[in-house]
């Protein structure tokens, strides 16, 4: 039985509006939820590779971890990019200084698709802080890989620890 193109659009709506609705019950973070603060330790995430097949080969990713000001009239400090390995051993710093990063502006760390020093359990630790308390900034690292066609990608979102 053929449907009409109208159905697969409906059902597209439906489920988006059931998923917004469920979503907050869920744990995902509310949307009107808006977090400020003066400053954090953000604990990010990095999969330099994720291991494919029945052998458990390693597909090895690029990643860029991204820090992006959300708020519109405040500037902040990142004042450490640290880049740790599977084993909790620091690979690199990335700042000798403090970067200020204006209103709506962002900065990013790139490590290669070839840099295997993190491991698959790789992370950054990023601080930041600010004069007053401001919106918090997004600071996630996006994972990309292709190889013979294929193609993989994915965010992974920084949590806030404490120290």
């Amino acid at each position: 039985m053929r449907y009409p193109a109208v159905v697969p659009v409906a059902l597209f709506f439906v489920l988006f509006s059931l998923a917004s609705w469920v979503a907050p019950e869920s744990g995902w973070p509310a949307s009107s939820e808006i977090r400020q603060s003066k400053g954090q330790t953000v604990y990010v995430p990095v999969y330099s590779n994720v291991f494919t097949g029945p052998r458990k080969l390693p597909y090895q990713l690029a990643a860029t971890l991204s820090i992006r000001n959300t708020d519109p009239s405040a500037s902040f400090r990142v004042t450490t990019i640290d880049y740790y390995d599977t084993n909790g051993k620091l690979v690199r710093r990335y700042l000798e200084r403090p970067l200020a990063l204006g209103p709506l502006a962002s900065t990013y760390v790139h490590i290669e698709e070839k840099d295997v020093s993190g491991g698959f359990g790789a992370n950054f630790i990023v601080r930041w802080d600010a004069a007053k308390v401001i919106n918090a900034p997004v600071i996630e690292c996006v994972m990309i890989g292709a190889t013979s066609g294929q193609g993989i990608s994915f965010v992974s979102p920084g949590q806030e620890i404490q120290e």
